[in-house]
């Protein structure tokens, strides 16, 4: 089946998370998004005011990350983290879990946390993507993870900040799938880095992936296009690493 780099390119939250990034970077990264016409940009929460300047008018989204990366923020942090991310102009929050209270068990915790950021969120017009950090949690935990997320109000599950100890892979996409019912959408990110394994994401079921490497990934996609062998995959690509 033929699909379009349009298609492919509204999978992409175009990330610009490292540290190191000036503003100059910022707003490079949203052109970027601008050409293609991304899914979002994923940027810092000091960078929010820069996207929705120049992300206003058009049908990319401004994203940023709350708790992030390591999700061990106290919940009030986080949810007032949101709320200026959302009161400067965010539309999508990505959300790293108290990974430490996921492990120990306690999940009413990290369901509340979920609840009240789904909560800031939805009373915005907003969405929550739920990051579960999958390299340090078992099996197990990904699936009671993915289920209480849904239970707590989220849109999206998301599989890794890019800051751990491994990315994304192909497993974790299929569990998550599996895990959360149709209407919730499930994000990979860490590692992905060409066309071949967004188009594995996807043929897993993912909606999303974050990505550095879009202008590559679209390169390739338009390339691909204009040869006629843009198609969706049956023969899937491992993915790992980080951002």
């Amino acid at each position: 089946m033929s699909i379009t780099p349009h298609d492919i390119a509204k999978m992409l939250d175009h990330s610009t998370l490292q540290p190191f990034l000036t503003e100059s970077d910022i707003r490079k990264g949203c052109e970027l998004a601008l050409k293609y016409d991304c899914a979002s940009v994923c940027a810092r929460p000091c960078d929010v005011p820069i996207l929705a300047e120049m992300l206003a008018g058009s049908d990319v989204k401004v994203c940023t990350v709350i708790g992030f990366p390591h999700g061990s923020h106290q919940t009030a942090i986080k949810v007032a983290e949101a709320e200026l991310a959302l009161a400067e102009g965010c539309t999508e929050l990505d959300m790293v879990i108290n990974i430490g209270k996921m492990i120990a068990g306690d999940t009413e915790y990290v369901k509340n946390e979920i609840r009240l950021l789904a909560d800031a969120a939805h009373t915005k017009g907003a969405i929550l993507k739920v990051i579960l950090e999958t390299c340090y949690l078992t099996d197990e935990q990904k699936v009671a993870c993915c289920q209480l997320a849904e239970a707590a109000g989220a849109d999206f599950v998301k599989t890794s900040t890019g800051y751990g100890s491994k990315g994304c892979t192909i497993d974790d996409l299929k569990l998550m799938r599996a895990s959360v019912a149709p209407h919730i959408r499930v994000k990979g990110s860490g590692g992905i880095r060409d066309l071949d394994t967004v188009l594995s994401a996807r043929a897993v079921g993912a909606s999303r992936c974050g990505v550095s490497a879009t202008a590559a990934i679209m390169a390739e996609a338009e390339k691909r296009f204009a040869e006629g062998t843009l198609c969706e995959v049956t023969e899937l690509t491992e993915m790992g690493g980080g951002y």
